[in-house]
């Protein structure tokens, strides 16, 4: 392969050195930030040697070359471009600046709750393993070895909110340490454990605003948007801090000016203002999920891919970590596992029909790693280049995602879909087994019946 000339052909595609803006690399995929996208020339990148796919994502064009190539490109590409090489997190800013506002905040809503995600998994798979263990094995449950393990099951969501202040504190550019004072002032021992909270006649109250009005005694257990928002403002008003406060003494003065005033505006105001508002949005989205006949399921599961398409798909996180968060279960999941496996097998069938051997050689990892939960190779390297495939697999995911609503299928954590969400999924294993089957086999027969235009 000529890595100089597929280098110079990419350049020439996306409207030549001085429509870019800014250029990456990650493992697999070129990251390039354009002035101007509508002088892309998708479909010539597209005919480029070793070129496996092209996107648009976040305010970037993604160029798919795989691992071992892409930086061999990027270095002629770099070259000829006559550019600084940027870091991800650079491109990345810059990609940011270029998306509307509502993209943008779902978006920082992904940077908060993708990096907890690890913690999550970990968590989510040891309390399922230990739910099956105790049913197969009732006695193990009394014993100090299972008590033990569910303490390291229950770690990440018992102190979740502070998880998600760090998090936070980092996007938002604040003091990490003082996003844990937060989030541990939300959720202090002596405030009522919001757990609690149902079986209680009464619960006391605070007077605040010089006795403008009471809220309760009660934690932040079971939140997550209180939690940004709190720790979001604690973020900026410590970064104005120290622009007017004088260095002698701002490494005392801004802290605790700043846990004072957040933390009071915590539980005073942005705490009750945001949980009745977080509330009412999980009620919402399980009123969804419990229409009757799993219709409204259906209907999630069938627009899943599009909001991938958008890249509006990271507020399912903050979705996902509040149903955990509130009830323990995770009841997104299986919709978000259907449409993923349901791209796959639509690229699947693509790979399986087409003659052509390099959309055959891109579509067979794509839809083997969409199986896995991974989906954009095959959502944007396939599936809408030919839309057919990505209509056959939007269809697949709705009838999934159905099945798993008749079944009742949940989770006990997120980040992890298709295949490998057995390892997390509760109630019913053969409910989850069924919903990608369905999911699957839908979109692969819709996919292979309505085909591709080979030459588009």
């Amino acid at each position: 392969m000529d890595y100089k000339q597929a280098a110079l052909q990419v350049l020439e595609g996306i409207g030549g050195k001085d429509n870019l803006v800014s250029g990456a690399h990650c493992a697999t995929r070129l990251r390039l930030v354009l002035a101007d996208n509508s002088r892309l020339n998708k479909k010539a990148i597209e005919e480029v040697d070793g070129v496996k796919g092209v996107f648009e994502a976040q305010g970037q064009v993604q160029i798919i070359f795989g691992t071992g190539i892409v930086n061999k490109v990027f270095d002629e590409f770099s070259k000829a471009a006559k550019i600084e090489t940027a870091t991800k997190e650079e491109v990345k800013q810059a990609a940011t600046a270029k998306i509307s506002p509502f993209k943008r905040a779902i978006k920082t809503l992904g940077d908060v709750f993708v990096p907890i995600i690890p913690a999550i998994v970990a968590s989510g798979l040891l309390m399922g393993l230990l739910e099956g263990l105790g049913k197969a094995f009732p006695g193990l449950s009394a014993s100090d070895t299972f008590t033990l393990l569910s303490l390291f099951a229950n770690a990440a969501f018992v102190f979740l909110p502070i998880l998600i202040a760090i998090s936070t504190a980092k996007v938002f550019g604040g003091n990490l340490f003082l996003g844990a004072v937060i989030g541990m002032i939300m959720i202090h021992p002596n405030l009522i454990n919001a757990w609690n909270v149902a079986g209680m006649e009464s619960i006391p109250q605070f007077s605040v605003w010089f006795g403008l009005y009471d809220i309760g005694q009660v934690g932040y257990q079971g939140h997550v948007i209180p939690i940004v928002i709190s720790v979001c403002f604690m973020s900026k008003l410590e970064k104005k801090l120290h622009q007017f406060v004088p260095e002698v003494i701002d490494l005392f003065v801004t802290p605790l000016i700043t846990v004072l005033v957040t933390g009071y505006l915590a539980l005073t105001v942005i705490g009750p203002v945001f949980a009745f508002a977080e509330n009412w949005v999980l009620v919402g989205v399980q009123w969804l999920i419990a229409i009757p006949f799993g219709i409204g399921s259906l209907l999630m599961g069938g627009a899943y891919a599009t909001t991938v398409v958008s890249g509006v798909h990271h507020m399912y996180n903050v979705i996902e970590a509040g149903m955990i968060s509130a009830d323990g279960i995770n009841t997104w999941m299986p919709i978000a596992s259907a449409a993923n496996v349901a791209q796959g097998a639509a690229a699947l069938a693509v790979a399986l029909k087409v003659r052509d051997k390099k959309i055959k050689a891109l579509a067979i990892p794509a839809s083997l790693s969409a199986f896995l939960g991974i989906t954009e190779p095959a959502i944007f390297g396939v599936n809408i280049r030919y839309m057919k495939p990505f209509i056959a697999g939007s269809i697949g995911g709705a009838c999934g995602a159905l099945v798993a609503s008749i079944f009742n299928v949940g989770a006990t954590a997120y980040g992890v879909t298709g295949v490998f969400g057995f390892l997390i999924t509760t109630n019913s294993a053969f409910g989850y087994l069924l919903t990608l089957v369905v999911s699957a086999s839908v979109a692969f027969v819709i996919s292979w019946v309505l085909g591709i235009d080979e030459n588009k």
